[in-house]
Formats: C-alpha cells, structure tokens, sequence
C-alpha cells in the first residue's frame, strides 16, 4: 500500500479572537462575564475534525466559500501553523505559495532577496546560485533584479516569490490563489509550469475559486465549509455538488436583490425594478441546462417621459471573463417613448453556455450613452450545468455544437503501389 506524502488525522485548528485590552476595558469585560454577558465570541474554529490522506503525484483542489478554512488548511501542511488538536503529517521539501514575498526585505535588492527567501524554503546557497539565472528569467525581471525591492510593483514583487517558490524542486507544492501575478501570458507560463511539476510527479495542493480551473487541472478535490470537510472525491463530481448548495444560495440573494443592490448606481429616471431568469414555461430559476432555453425579464419604471432608452446586459464567469453583452441598441430596436411600468425579455432559444457561475449585470442608459439611469454591476448570478451530457462537450466556456464527420477514403487508399 503506498505510504501517504499528506496526512490529516483528526485535525482542528482554533483561533483566539480576544484582543490586547487596556486596564480599564479588561475591568469592564470581566464585568460582562460575571453577569454572563458573554456577547463577543473569543475564538473560532477554522477547521473542525478534518481527516484525509494524499499520495504522492495527486492533484488536488480545495474548494469552498471564503472563511470555509481552505487558506488554513494550507497553513498547517506548510508548517506555518500547527493544529490545535490532530496530527498532521507532510513529507518531503514543502513550496508554498500562500502569501508571496513573506520573507521578503523591501531595503533589499531583488537578488539579495532570492538568496534570502530561498534560503528560508530550505535550499543552500549553492542551490540557488546553480538556479538563480533560471530564476530570474522566469520572473522576467533582469532589468530591474539589484533594484531594491520597495520599488517594486505588486505584480512585480509576486512575480519573483512565485519565481523563487517554483525552483525549490518540491515534492509538495501549496498553491493559495496566487495565479492572479503578471499579465495574461505570465498567468499562463504560470499554470503551464505548474502542470510541468505535476508531470513530474510533485503533489500539488491547489486553492481556487475558479472551479473551471480545479476541474482541469485537478484529478481530485476536497470541499470544506466552516472547517469541516464536506465532500472528497473526483474534481468533477466534488464540484458538482459545490455547485448544486450554492444554488440554494444563490436563490435567496437573487429574491432579496432588488432590496439589497450594493453595486447600483444611475439617475434613476429610468430604474430597473425587477430581473428574473424564465425557464420555458416562464418560471423562474437559476439553475439552466445547456441548450435549454433561458429568458431574462427585465421591469422597469420611468416616472417621466423618456424618448428610446437603451436597455442592456452583460454576463461573466465567474473569474471575470465577459461572455457577451448585448443591448436594444446594438440589436436595432428602438423602444420609441417609454413612460410608467413595463417589461422587456431577452430570449435565448438554446443556451449555449456549459457549465459555471455566471453574474450578469442589467443596464439602461439613453440613446447617446450620456446618462446612466439605472446600472446594477454583476447582481444577478445564474448557474448552467451540463451534468446530464445535454452535449459532448466537458470543458470551457460555451459549445459551438460542431460535428465530428470523416471524409470517405479515397479510392484505391492504401492499395500497394
């Protein structure tokens, strides 16, 4: 039986949330807790009876809402943290990329700075002096590697500790959210080499919120909720059940939407009173099937007057990709004089999207886009799953619904010559 490289047995981890009190305020608390008024907690249980096992060489994914206890999980395989009751056991030379540059010294250079985080990731002065070139390079840094690091930008400075962490040669590599370094084409060098290091046998322990990513890259995944592990099993299927809780949630922070829109703004002149998403037999859900036909209604209220206002919305993934974003207008049609309540749908026959989270936002503006009366920025969340094979299709953004044909074999194909 293979021997595990990740070991959780057990594991909880508990925060003290009791802060360092004046004399005057430790007296008055002391007060309260005599008459039992016990009214702020003074710890938190960020992960409670955690138990697994990893093998050498698995992909696995951790997912979960924010605070579920991912980021601290990772903490306690790191060594960083230690549990307050369980065992936790790791083998082998351990890259973390949790909070890049921790180590850093901002009045140092950026190469007395690889030298220095290196030497805190365990490898010898040697080491990186034979991997320092490949450092840097990596980082595309060279014209700026003796400049202190203080003048760094974000990007830069999470570039070269990403950089720095993928040349320790791990056997255990701890990814929190990190892939957000660089541009597009750096993001990208960025998962190729970490799919390099899963070739090569290293585990690899990814935390994202972006499931498409944990589906593609992960064989495995782990779902926690307030500290406990919810689900352990194949990416595809631990996601899937991910997603079909959070459309429970989904569902109340749509009804309570109209009421609670933080991300609106607009004049007003024109307000967006109700967006719904209508299934076929015009009931609303948020939860579609790819090629399923899905409807948005949107209401709306002008109080005055208003000569051909332009009506619009935009769908993204959830990372932030922009699926589309049609309007009135870019579709020719002209709405005339608009005043009071009224009601416009966007039909989609056959959705095309698979699956995800997706957020929309609504707008409506005048004709020359000089006036916003009413925009809510990405307030709407809709879910598409494909887990029934509605199409051949598993991964992506959107089916193009093509068709696989072959050609008949030219005559006398393959014939001896």
């Amino acid at each position: 039986m293979t021997t595990p490289i990740i070991t959780f047995d057990s594991v909880s981890k508990r925060y003290r949330l009791r802060r360092t009190r004046s004399f005057r305020e430790a007296f008055i608390w002391a007060g309260r807790r005599q008459a039992g008024a016990s009214r702020y907690p003074d710890q938190f249980w960020a992960l409670r009876e955690v138990s697994f096992a990893i093998t050498a060489g698995e992909t696995v994914g951790l997912i979960g809402s924010n605070g579920a206890g991912k980021s601290t999980l990772l903490k306690l395989v790191s060594r960083v943290s230690v549990p307050t009751a369980g065992r936790v056991s790791a083998r082998g030379r351990i890259g973390a990329l949790l909070e890049l540059g921790a180590g850093f010294h901002p009045e140092l250079s950026g190469r007395d700075n690889v030298f220095l985080n290196a030497a805190l990731l365990g490898m010898s002065r040697r080491e990186v002096q034979r991997k320092f070139d490949a450092i840097v390079a990596f980082s595309e840094l060279a014209n700026f590697i003796d400049t202190p690091v203080k003048h760094y930008s974000s990007g830069m400075f999470a570039r070269l500790a990403f950089s720095v962490n993928i040349h320790v040669d791990p056997a255990i590599l701890l990814v929190d959210e990190v892939l957000a370094v660089g541009d597009q084409a750096f993001q990208s060098k960025c998962l190729d080499r970490i799919d390099a290091l899963r070739g090569q046998g290293v585990t690899i322990l990814f935390v994202s919120h972006n499931l498409e990513t944990v589906r593609s890259l992960c064989s495995r995944a782990l779902w926690l909720e307030r500290g406990r592990l919810i689900a352990d099993g194949p990416a595809g299927s631990v996601t899937e059940q991910y997603l079909d809780q959070t459309s429970d949630v989904i569902s109340s922070r749509l009804a309570a939407a109209g009421q609670t829109l933080e991300n609106r703004w607009g004049s007003r002149r024109v307000a967006l009173t109700r967006v719904r998403f209508l299934d076929a037999q015009g009931d609303e859900r948020h939860t579609f099937a790819t090629g399923e036909p899905l409807t948005v209604s949107l209401d709306y209220q002008a109080d005055e007057p208003l000569e051909d206002p332009v009506f619009g919305l935009a769908i993204y993934r959830a990372d932030g990709v922009q699926v589309c974003g049609p309007n009135t207008g870019f579709a020719g049609v002209a709405l005339g004089r608009v005043h009071g309540a009224g009601r416009l749908h966007y039909a989609v026959p056959e959705l095309s999207l698979l699956d995800g989270v997706f957020y929309m936002s609504v707008a409506v503006v005048n004709r020359t886009e000089t006036e916003v009366f009413d925009f809510h920025d990405r307030a709407y969340t809709f879910r598409v799953a494909n887990s029934q094979g509605q199409v051949p299709e598993r991964y992506g953004l959107v089916t193009l619904r093509g068709r696989w044909e072959t050609d008949p074999a030219p005559a006398g194909a393959g014939a001896a010559r």
